[in-house]
């Protein structure tokens, strides 16, 4: 008779595996050393998810929803209701989270720029959240009635990357800490 899996064992799989893909890339991690992270057998790791592609299209949806939740807090953490103030908000979010100790970039951007020939479900998930959170940006940006939004959404956007990229850097603080000053600059000059 089939042995039933234990309650949990899913999200404790998906965990490890989050664990394990973030700190050493998804290519570099094989489906055995979750196994054994997890400590867990083969076959229940391939109840829950079938193939390598299952198992990173859910660590990325799982990451999305706390990058989500997150980003939502800090708008939501406005007091009032100041599009130029939440603008500002949404890009400190995303210093905060690089300048804190292990942050390694953006899952998203790290997945396509290991698979960037990838079309299945994994590439989908990270370029849909990146697509959405751009549009998030652009929501917030069109708030300001400034004269040229997209241009403005364009130049903070290229801002949000340029954190990104000084991830694991030295010099990561640095950036994290002036992405929001520009961010306010930027909006002071368009408006």
């Amino acid at each position: 008779m089939a042995r039933t899996a234990a309650p949990g064992s899913r999200e404790r799989i998906l965990a490890t595996a989050a664990r394990l893909f973030y700190r050493h890339g998804v290519r570099a991690v094989g489906m055995n050393q979750v196994i054994e992270a997890a400590g867990c057998g083969k076959n229940l790791l391939y109840t829950h998810f079938p193939s390598k592609s299952d198992l990173v299209a859910a660590y990325l949806r799982a990451t999305r929803r706390e990058r989500e939740r997150s980003s939502a807090a800090a708008i939501h953490a406005v007091v009032g209701d100041d599009p130029a103030v939440q603008v500002v908000a949404f890009v400190d979010e995303i210093a905060a989270a690089v300048a804190r100790p292990g942050f390694r970039g953006c899952a998203f951007r790290r997945y396509l720029t290991e698979f960037p020939d990838d079309d299945g479900e994994p590439a989908s998930v990270a370029r849909a959240y990146l697509l959405d959170t751009r549009t998030e940006l652009d929501r917030l940006v069109a708030r300001l009635g400034v004269a040229d939004p997209g241009r403005l959404a364009d130049r903070i956007w290229l801002v949000v990357e340029g954190v990104y990229a000084s991830a694991g850097r030295p010099d990561a603080t640095v950036a994290a800490t002036a992405a929001p000053r520009l961010v306010e600059d930027l909006v002071a000059a368009a408006r």
